[in-house]
């Protein structure tokens, strides 16, 4: 997998969300890395990681990952995800394997219409971005677009960078495997736990403003995985990275301090 490295400490590892890139983690990448040394990675069919044969699949993406850790002697290292990223770090704490984790609005916990709502909106996104791809550098600098296009994943859309959301919108028009993912996410099983034995720290971060994956769905992963901690964040929707930058970082940095109960984070 394409992946970038910065800073310096101990390691952290990366996961963006569907549709996303190591670029999802632009917000943060510089705050997390005067700490840490951080290792952002391009998903299968993501970025300019080619997809493999089972990208457009949930499992696929998540042996991806695991495959990965394995090849890079990263067993043990501490994560942290966002979206379906935080899904996918969810489920490798069930598995086992990785130190501490933290989860910001992780997919999985739908219900019901939840996952009609889920795969009806995000799939018509997609579709949106991919028809008006070419106006999209355009329509992210201007507020007023950037709110209607963003209304759905950001609680103060109009504020954002620019570029961010440029290269964010573009990425996720891009993606071969955003389709099948979206039809792999909404009609698989529900996300399980809990955690595996020897998987160190939790944290659960949700934004308040949630419009994808819904504040309601908290309840759900924490009875999922009863050891985390749920934080909330009270500003930010879907994306807490963007909306609550400062406070992204402290939650990861303090549930990835070393010396977190059960951390195998590696050195």
């Amino acid at each position: 997998m394409n992946e970038i490295q910065r800073g310096t400490g101990r390691k952290l590892l990366l996961i963006h969300g569907l549709g996303g890139s190591w670029r999802s983690w632009s917000t943060i990448l510089d705050a997390l890395s005067a700490n840490r040394t951080v290792i952002a990675v391009d998903l299968p069919g993501h970025g300019e990681t080619p997809a493999e044969h089972d990208s457009g699949t949930f499992d696929g993406l998540v042996g991806s990952v695991q495959r990965y850790i394995v090849d890079n002697a990263l067993t043990g290292i501490d994560v942290v995800g966002s979206s379906m990223g935080a899904r996918i770090v969810l489920e490798l704490a069930r598995r086992g394997g990785v130190g501490n984790v933290v989860a910001l609005d992780p997919g999985g916990f739908w219900r019901g219409w939840e996952r009609t709502f889920f795969k009806t909106t995000i799939g018509a996104s997609g579709r949106l971005l991919r028809a008006i791809r070419s106006g999209l550098p355009i329509l992210s600098r201007n507020a007023a677009s950037r709110t209607a296009l963003l209304a759905q994943l950001s609680a103060h859309p109009w504020a954002l960078d620019p570029q961010t959301v440029a290269t964010e919108l573009m990425g996720l028009s891009l993606t071969p495997t955003f389709d099948a993912l979206v039809d792999s996410l909404a009609t698989g099983p529900e996300q399980t736990g809990p955690a595996a034995a020897g998987t160190g720290r939790i944290v659960i971060g949700w934004g308040r403003h949630d419009r994808l994956c819904l504040p309601r769905q908290a309840a759900r992963a924490m009875a999922a995985f009863p050891s985390a901690k749920l934080h909330w964040f009270v500003s930010s929707g879907h994306f807490p990275m963007w909306d609550m930058p400062e406070e992204t970082v402290d939650v990861i940095l303090d549930a990835t301090q070393k010396g977190s109960s059960g951390s195998a984070g590696q050195a």
